[in-house]
């Protein structure tokens, strides 16, 4: 399985990604917010010295990344691919990631948690990625004691992720019911059946270019079987919408939703200044325009990458030094010519 970026599953024309984060802490330690250097340490070194000297992990080979060891570009740019939470990029300090080669499973040690496992996969594969994260946290648990209640189940820092600790989520691109103002009664519907509508870097993140995580909201009483069920049904529901809803904008107005297409395609490909929220929304446009088979000489993972790659960290560690918002505008656009002629 490839990661999300560079491959394609199933619904990939609108889910971009299906994720699982599991949320555990080790049992006889403080939680991370009031823990001291020297546990912080040992909690890094317990982990790491278990997932990487032994060797015991499924999914490919594993490295250490310990936070405070990169700069703060490197850290934002690995929030910018999904690797890590804004959250561990800021409490860098005694904190770390143990990430795969390609990136579809990262642990953050430290986190609000002690552990954040997360696994990715490309599409609407939540099952597929729960399944990946079951078996590596059984692994964990065989040799570590997890923080546990037989009432209550997994404890955690926060309480909407005690009991399973599962968070369930899929990134979803939805121009269609953006543009005809339906996304409203989505989002009012959701919340009704326990789950919650966010930017694309979670909670307190803006939305944009038209994509959205959908993710569960509560944990505790109900089990993982019954959390992405759930999830699954609503993202296939969503899917449908958001399906109807293209086509009906294809019927009334073809060649407007066209016009739009191409013109975002020949911005991109000329423009010699773009920011972030300009290029975004114009890769949206594109994008749609490939799933609708409009645009057809393109693939939708050159627009992952390009996506992730023009991101303002992600887009500095590539050039290799720092770039002011001028700059940094000046070289998304060109490199957006470059990966788009």
């Amino acid at each position: 399985m490839g990661n999300w970026i560079e491959s394609k599953g199933p619904d990939s024309n609108i889910v971009l990604s299906s994720r699982i984060r599991l949320a555990r802490n080790i049992s006889g330690y403080h939680f991370p917010h009031v823990m001291n250097d020297e546990e912080s340490k040992k909690i890094i070194k317990k982990l790491s010295t278990f997932m990487l000297k032994e060797n015991r992990m499924p999914a490919g080979n594993f490295q250490l990344i310990e936070m405070a060891d990169i700069s703060h570009i490197e850290r934002m740019s690995l929030v910018e691919k999904h690797v890590i939470s804004p959250r561990l990029a800021e409490n860098y300090k005694n904190s770390a990631v143990i990430v795969n080669d390609d990136s579809t499973v990262s642990i953050m040690i430290n986190e609000e948690d002690h552990i954040r496992l997360q696994t990715i996969n490309p599409g609407l594969q939540l099952w597929e990625a729960y399944k990946l994260a079951d078996n590596i946290d059984d692994t964990i648990e065989e040799r570590l004691d997890y923080a546990f209640d037989q009432r209550a189940g997994y404890l955690t820092v926060c309480p909407t992720n005690i009991g399973t600790g599962i968070r369930a989520s899929v990134m979803i691109h939805l121009p269609a019911l953006s543009m005809t103002k339906n996304l409203n009664e989505i989002l009012n519907a959701i919340t009704q059946v326990g789950l919650t509508i966010r930017g694309i870097y979670g909670e307190g993140s803006n939305t944009q270019g038209n994509l959205y995580q959908i993710s569960n909201q509560i944990t505790l009483g109900l089990s993982e079987e019954e959390i992405i069920s759930n999830l699954a049904a609503v993202t296939g529901q969503i899917i449908n919408m958001e399906r109807i809803e293209r086509a009906k904008l294809l019927q009334s107005g073809r060649a407007r939703m066209e016009d739009s297409i191409w013109r975002a395609l020949g911005i991109l490909q000329n423009a010699r200044v773009l920011s972030n929220n300009e290029s975004l929304g114009l890769m949206s446009n594109v994008r749609l325009g490939i799933e609708l088979g409009i645009i057809k000489d393109i693939d939708i993972t050159t627009l992952n990458k390009l996506m992730i790659n023009t991101q303002p960290a992600t887009l500095i560690k590539l050039e290799g030094k720092d770039l002011d918002t001028e700059s940094r505008d000046v070289k998304r656009a060109k490199y957006v010519r470059e990966n788009l002629k």
